[in-house]
């Protein structure tokens, strides 16, 4: 009841406990298909069987999952060789040596600067085929593509929703898996209930991760679920005392129309931060955003952290992506009052901080 008519034909679900092990277990899905695949219809060999014990091919094949430069998918050990934008999390880490390409850095307004845009989305899918090729060649092709609808830890990034069809037409032709992780992007804060429904796909992804404000983390699977049974399997596979909590969450965005209202508030929190870029513009640039989910660029790191430490001091809880960007997550039941009222504290904010500059 929850879904787009797009999101109908994603019917298989597999339940885990975090995001992070929704995007590990998606690839191990993607493995699973590619393999399949290859085998075309033959059970797995006894030398398959026996040599994968100990980490050996055929049983163990040379396979990669192909990501994007500021892309962060988790904090395992599958995923953090496909996240590319903090070290902490990643640095004393053993990684897998898979492919990254670079994803695109628009010019915002996005439709004020068209061509431009589409050059810069052409140059990183040209990059995708590329690497797709390379590694094909190297012995260790790319058995699925992850990306986030937005890139939210790397610094919101977007692209268009021409460059997630072709994107996904790419990995279609490369017989790999389409993984969108919607961790962060999926229920409701785009103003759809899941990002990808913006891109008018002419098919589904192929795996769909989830967790975060679903209660619940996990991943739909466009096709059926890959077997024999228990091959990605869990103790509690999501914990499902959760899927009550799960159960009442949609059953209230549904009957309060919150996604609706994400789209209202949307409006207002968009049109006001860019207001604020053009009443401080040596403060603010590139407000950019869909839905509540948006952000916008500050001079500096130093500046950027300064400025959400007095937004906390004024009651306006804001956080950091990126280098210089300040990220805006509220809430579903964040209202158009509420988002006037943040506006009237930031630019309380802002024109302290324009007095405290001018008297320096």
């Amino acid at each position: 009841h929850h879904q787009s008519n797009l999101a109908h034909s994603l019917r298989e679900v597999t339940l885990m406990m975090c995001g992070s092990c929704a995007n590990e277990n998606a690839y191990k899905a993607a493995f699973i298909y590619y393999q399949d695949k290859k085998r075309a219809g033959r059970s797995p060999n006894k030398d398959e069987l026996e040599s994968c014990k100990s980490n050996m091919e055929p049983g163990t094949p040379k396979l990669s999952i192909l990501s994007f430069e500021k892309g962060f998918h988790g904090r395992m050990l599958g995923t953090l060789s496909s996240s590319h934008c903090r070290s902490m999390p990643k640095l004393d880490m053993p990684a897998f040596e898979w492919p990254f390409a670079p994803f695109p850095r628009l010019k915002y307004p996005i439709e004020d600067h068209l061509e431009e845009n589409m050059a810069e989305e052409r140059r990183c899918l040209d990059r995708v085929r590329e690497l797709i090729q390379e590694w094909d060649k190297k012995g260790c092709p790319v058995a699925g593509v992850i990306v986030e609808p937005i890139q939210a830890e790397g610094g919101d990034h977007h692209a268009t929703p021409g460059f997630f069809n072709e994107l996904q037409q790419i990995t279609k032709e490369a017989g790999a898996s389409f993984i969108v992780d919607e961790v962060q992007t999926g229920v409701g804060v785009t103003g759809r209930m899941w990002a990808h429904e913006h891109w008018n796909l002419p098919s589904p992804p192929d795996i769909v991760t989830f967790a975060k404000k679903m209660q619940i983390a996990g991943y739909y699977l466009s096709r059926k679920r890959p077997g024999p049974q228990f091959r990605i399997f869990g103790t509690w596979l999501g914990d499902l005392a959760r899927l009550t909590i799960t159960r009442a969450t949609l059953k209230v965005i549904k009957s309060e129309g919150l996604v609706e209202q994400v789209v209202r508030t949307g409006h207002v929190l968009i049109e006001g931060l860019k207001d604020l870029q053009t009443q401080y513009p040596q403060y603010l640039d590139t407000v950019r955003g869909v839905g509540t989910f948006c952000a916008v660029n500050c001079p500096s790191t130093e500046f950027r952290d300064n400025l959400i430490e007095q937004l906390r001091h004024e009651g306006a809880h804001v956080g950091a992506c990126g280098e210089i960007s300040i990220r805006m997550r509220p809430a579903l039941v964040f209202t158009p009052d509420h988002a006037r009222l943040f506006l009237s504290i930031f630019d309380t904010v802002l024109s302290k901080i324009q007095e405290a500059d001018a008297t320096a």
